[in-house]
């Protein structure tokens, strides 16, 4: 959450700035600002709003130095407004900071540094880091700056910059993202890659705790004992288009197409040549004998990849005979868990930056259990802290409701399954060349299914005006639900459930009344008859029903109102397929409705604080 962008070396720093907030903007958008080092003193411009607010306001106006530093806010600490926003700096302007995440001790240092003399202006933690590092600062500012870092805590990545100090630009994190861009005769940070891929492909990857002193010809990175560090270089081969829009309306549709090529890198790689069996060099640690010896697995996530971990949950646990817990992050670890050295834990996070899920993983390792990650984002923290990687090799992900990621972490655990059930013993050979073929399929049955999405936008057409839509299903299609109502409700703001169908009669279904839009997912064949009964149960109330089920499964139409149809599957690999309608039903909804599809309100793309 929240975006930080910075530039030091001999162009003009504003737009390079601005260019780089638009491409983070989907971290925050409460407000927008940046700091710029002009003919001897450091200019602040920030607006409450978009960044285009801050774009006109700045319009016309001659900011033309060479260092700056820019920031586009999520707001934690003080409601969205310009006095709010960052930069900050200290009471006479002559030290700005740029801050994501949290200092959660910030009261009593306001306190005592007002007791010092120190007036505020807003209401923001981030305040009390400007007034600190002017408080130690003697003319050293990376001294001032560690210093400062001894006194706060909680999570940051700061940008400072300082008007004594116009040849340098500090950075540093904890336990939130901040990287270094690596350009000739210019450096460059920021929170995250996009924002500086036009610029230059050499990165340099801030790890925790680390602090960097950057001029335009060099790069200095220390870690917390003060002692100057080599980091090697990461190079990013992905393209710049690949964090554009290429032409679609948002990035939400931009990257649901993207869904085929997406799901075919995850798998191929892990492919033997003969494309029969699994070859993931990432799991080769875990042996038939290491496996044997697992008593648990624990997935642990928020959001969306938590949804995964419902779907990841019952297919582990049908294929491998494990016993599998799902836990939201931020409940995992604040319960104590109770985790040995023979549990396994398994983190997903698109980010792996997720805050919750970083502590989640920490303590997991802490209480001896081996950690296994599912990711996205190389070299990201989760990346690097997990005894094991398994990268989705998804591509950037702009939009903030996540579409490729959460199909590419499905597909993950399916495999993580079928590679451990076949390491055990447990699953037949035919079975497993079957799952394995029926594999290879999705990509291409995905492309099918958005040949075909005008039928959706045609259903989201007829029913953007809901109030209130409930997601129902049995099994997978019951944790798949939770994803699909997500969906909804974060990009269109329509109030959404997803319900178990089996449930209704406890209580749930007295919401249901003329009119309730409900979409009920019905593609488990062994489950099927009893999901039509629940459909008509709700078509007796009054329920107006659009049903999802696989082709063939026609007995539907005799219930539902509407039917989207996938094609034909192993049921136990539908999620992967279902979860695409869902995704093209939420975004059509939030179109007709007219809502900011790529930046939802009060959301944004990477929770990096409690």
């Amino acid at each position: 959450m929240c975006g930080i962008v910075g530039y030091i070396g001999d162009k003009n720093a504003t737009p390079i700035l601005l260019d780089g907030l638009k491409k983070l903007e989907y971290r925050g958008y409460d407000s927008a600002g940046i700091a710029v080092f002009h003919n001897g003193n450091i200019y602040v411009r920030k607006s409450k709003g978009r960044l285009s607010v801050l774009e006109e306001k700045i319009a016309g106006e001659a900011l033309e130095g060479c260092l700056g530093i820019g920031h586009t806010r999520w707001a934690t600490h003080g409601e969205p407004s310009d006095v709010n926003s960052h930069p900050h700096t200290n009471m006479s302007g002559d030290i700005a900071v740029v801050h994501n995440g949290i200092i959660e001790n910030y009261l009593p240092l306001k306190e005592w540094l007002i007791g010092k003399g120190y007036r505020f202006v807003s209401d923001t933690d981030t305040e009390v880091v400007s007034h600190l590092i002017n408080y130690y600062y003697k003319g050293d500012l990376l001294e001032a700056v560690r210093s400062t870092l001894r006194r706060i805590e909680g999570s940051y990545a700061l940008g400072v910059i300082c008007k004594a100090n116009p040849d340098e630009l500090i950075a540093v994190r904890k336990d939130s993202p901040l990287v270094i861009g690596i350009g000739k005769g210019e450096n460059y940070i920021a929170s995250d890659i996009p924002a500086i891929l036009e610029y230059t492909r050499d990165i340099y990857l801030l790890g925790d705790k680390e602090i960097a002193v950057i001029r335009k010809d060099s790069i200095r990175i220390f870690n917390e004992e003060g002692e100057e560090i080599h980091k090697e270089v990461f190079h990013v081969n992905w393209d710049v288009d690949a964090a554009e829009k290429g032409g679609y309306e948002h990035f939400m549709l931009k990257e649901i197409h993207e869904q085929p090529e997406a799901l075919k890198k995850t798998l191929s790689a892990r492919l033997a040549k003969d494309k029969k069996a699994l070859d993931i060099k990432e799991l080769s640690i875990y042996t038939p004998e290491h496996l044997s010896e697992i008593e648990k697995i624990f997935i642990v996530a928020c959001g969306s990849a938590y949804h995964a971990g419902l779907v990841g949950k019952p297919v582990i646990e049908r294929l491998t005979r494990i016993p599998v817990e799902v836990d939201i992050a931020s409940e995992f670890r604040y319960r104590d868990p109770i985790l040995t050295n023979k549990h396994m834990v398994i983190v997903i996070s698109q980010s792996g930056e997720t805050a919750d899920t970083i502590a989640a993983l920490r303590e997991a390792k802490k209480k001896g259990a081996r950690v296994a990650a599912i990711v996205n984002v190389v070299g990201s923290t989760i990346s690097r802290e997990a005894d094991d990687v398994f990268y989705t090799w998804a591509g950037p992900e702009i939009a903030v409701a996540t579409t490729k990621g959460y199909s590419t972490q499905l597909l993950a655990l399916y495999m993580f399954a079928l590679d451990f059930a076949h390491k055990l013993g447990r699953i037949e050979p035919k079975e497993y060349e079957a799952m394995i073929e029926a594999l290879i399929k999705v990509p291409e049955q995905v492309a099918e299914i958005l040949k075909e999405k005008e039928i959706i936008q045609k259903y989201a057409h007829q029913h953007f005006n809901a109030k209130d839509v409930f997601f129902i299903g049995r099994g997978l299609d019951y944790a798949l639900s939770m994803e699909g109502s997500l969906k909804l409700k974060e990009v269109s703001y329509i109030h959404s459930e997803a319900y178990a169908a089996g449930e209704l009669k406890h209580g749930t279904i007295a919401l249901v009344e003329n009119g309730t839009l409900i979409v009920a997912l019905a593609t488990q064949e062994h489950l099927f008859e009893k999901t039509l009964s629940n459909i008509k149960e709700v078509k007796a109330r009054g329920a107006v029903v659009i049903g999802l089920a696989l082709e063939g499964m026609t007995e539907i139409e005799k219930a539902a109102d509407k039917v989207i149809y996938i094609p034909r599957t192993l049921p136990f690999l539908a999620p992967i397929l279902s979860v695409i309608p869902l995704q093209l039903f939420g975004y059509y909804m939030a179109v007709e409705k007219g809502c900011d599809v790529d930046k939802p309100r009060n959301l944004a793309k990477s929770v990096t604080v409690e």
